[in-house]
């Protein structure tokens, strides 16, 4: 699994090989990200966001866009499994401390510059159209996800605003801190960068 800004990217990635007309890149967009808003609501479970789809692959064919961000998201979280074990990511000094989750928010602050117009996602992540989603999330909950991820790509992540975009999800608030530390022990590591980076390379 990645965090959001590296789901980003990942989308950005598939662009390029894969152009989309504006508007369907953004609702792809939306639903590349869209998977983790278990993370603002204790009622949506992972299994209601991460077992929807019977095969994890790039075929999106019969999804609308925001359908098919959402199925590229589970695709990549299994793909970016594979490229890390098959470069022996976990095996690196610290790479397993605090559930892995320091590892995805050093990528998020590596992979932030490859994407060039967060300001016009940041505007349209405040602003969501009303989406049909087969869970029945709320619109004020899917406004109150958007809103956090536009607060958090304002700029480049770094340990502040890591920390303060964990302190509001669920599971993560008592554990921000020394999530914090791991991710500074990681940022030492040369090693570490250069895999994680490999990731977006490979990823689609």
């Amino acid at each position: 699994m990645a965090s959001v800004v590296a789901h980003l990217i990942y989308a950005q990635k598939y662009f390029e090989k894969h152009p989309m007309p504006n508007g369907d890149e953004d609702l792809f967009m939306l639903g590349c990200v869209f998977p983790d808003i278990r993370r603002v609501d204790e009622t949506i479970k992972r299994k209601d966001t991460h077992r929807c789809f019977n095969c994890l692959d790039l075929n999106f064919t019969g999804l609308l866009p925001f359908q098919a961000g959402w199925k590229f998201h589970l695709y990549c979280d299994m793909r970016r499994e594979e490229i890390l074990k098959k470069y022996k990511f976990y095996e690196l000094d610290s790479a397993m401390e605090s559930w892995n989750q320091p590892a995805k928010n050093l990528e998020d602050e590596l992979l932030y510059e490859q994407y060039n117009n967060w300001e016009k996602l940041r505007h349209y992540f405040n602003n969501i159209p009303v989406i049909e989603n087969e869970i029945n999330v709320p619109y004020e909950t899917m406004a109150l996800w958007y809103a956090m991820i536009a607060k958090y790509i304002e700029k480049k992540p770094d340990s502040k605003t890591m920390k303060i975009f964990l302190l509001k999800q669920i599971g993560f608030a008592d554990k921000a801190g020394p999530i914090s530390e791991v991710v500074d022990k990681l940022r030492k590591n040369a090693k570490v960068a250069e895999i994680l980076k490999k990731v977006a390379e490979e990823i689609v």
